[in-house]
């Protein structure tokens, strides 16, 4: 399941994710899956790293959140931004959060190219580049444009940059009012952009106080002082009668899952995928035995464990 979960985080940060989020989610919550990004050999690195959040679902399993903020969790491609001496120097996607393709050309589109007062030192800006949800599939379109080659088209995308950070060479005692600043700079700050027309998936609770926020420093993977708050739809449970074994176009064979038909919003669900062996092993699948059904984006039905 882990080489299924690194091939699936490696797609997503390719912009062309092979399962939705609350999939991947669900799954890596059920095997302990940690990991974030996928390995960049030929990368450039971050000035400081670009860590993931600790995911909860339930606000009762987060710890207190006296003295966080909250903000809306966009869904699109993180990116850093350094300015060294005021000026943009390097602009580059999360890739594993330690290593970035760099795209200061596409992003020097969308951010101020200059930043005031932080002196001459180097800072670094964290955001989210993101497209409004009118658009089909808006956070692959988001991450696809970052892929382009072509600047003329790129220019064409309808994308936004969100910050949601600033560290470095800065001196900010709240976290509201280092997003003040970046408004008053030119940039959209999460804490005030008004993410109603674009993608969301949760809910980010972070301390305000940076010397707090740093004082509660970060595991391997996440800090310790922010934490996302995300939505997990509630599946339907049915019964798992049979599985099939079918061919697909390149060959591979796969297992599907043939269901008691259950009735999932507004599609009568009887069948659905099983990824592989491996898959079947860790939900740890046996003929009879009841499963929680979701449909992927409202379309792809898809077992996400064993009630």
């Amino acid at each position: 399941m882990s080489q299924f979960l690194d091939f699936a985080s490696k797609e997503y940060y390719k912009g062309t994710p092979i399962i939705t989020d609350e999939e991947f989610d669900a799954l890596a919550q059920q095997v302990g899956y940690n990991s974030v990004g996928h390995t960049i050999t030929n990368g450039t690195p971050h000035k400081l790293p670009m860590y993931s959040l600790q995911k909860y679902f339930d606000i009762n399993d987060a710890p207190s959140t006296n003295g966080y903020v909250s903000t809306p969790k966009l869904d699109g491609a993180a990116v850093s931004l350094l300015y060294v001496g005021g000026l943009l120097a390097l602009g580059l996607t999360r890739g594993d959060g330690k290593l970035g393709r760099d795209i200061t050309d596409k992003l020097a589109m969308l951010v101020p190219t200059s930043l005031e007062g932080v002196g001459a030192g180097a800072v670094q800006i964290t955001g989210e580049v993101v497209s409004p949800s009118s658009i089909e599939n808006s956070r692959n379109y988001a991450s696809g444009a970052l892929n382009l080659k072509d600047l003329h088209e790129f220019a064409e995308r309808d994308v936004t940059f969100v910050a949601y950070d600033i560290q470095g060479d800065v001196d900010f005692d709240l976290w509201t009012t280092a997003m003040s600043f970046l408004d008053s700079s030119g940039f959209d700050s999460v804490n005030s952009f008004d993410a109603t027309n674009y993608p969301t998936d949760g809910i980010v609770f972070r301390v305000n106080s940076y010397p707090k926020f740093r004082e509660m420093g970060y595991t391997q993977h996440h800090p310790r002082g922010a934490f996302a708050l995300k939505e997990q739809k509630d599946g339907v449970v049915t019964k798992l009668l049979d599985v099939e074994w079918q061919v697909g176009k390149s060959g591979v064979v796969s297992p599907v899952a043939i269901l008691e038909p259950v009735l999932i919003g507004d599609a009568m669900v009887s069948r659905a995928t099983l990824h592989n062996i491996e898959y079947i092993q860790e939900l740890n699948l046996e003929l009879g035995c009841s499963v929680e059904v979701i449909r992927s984006g409202e379309i792809i039905p898809r077992i996400v464990r064993r009630v």
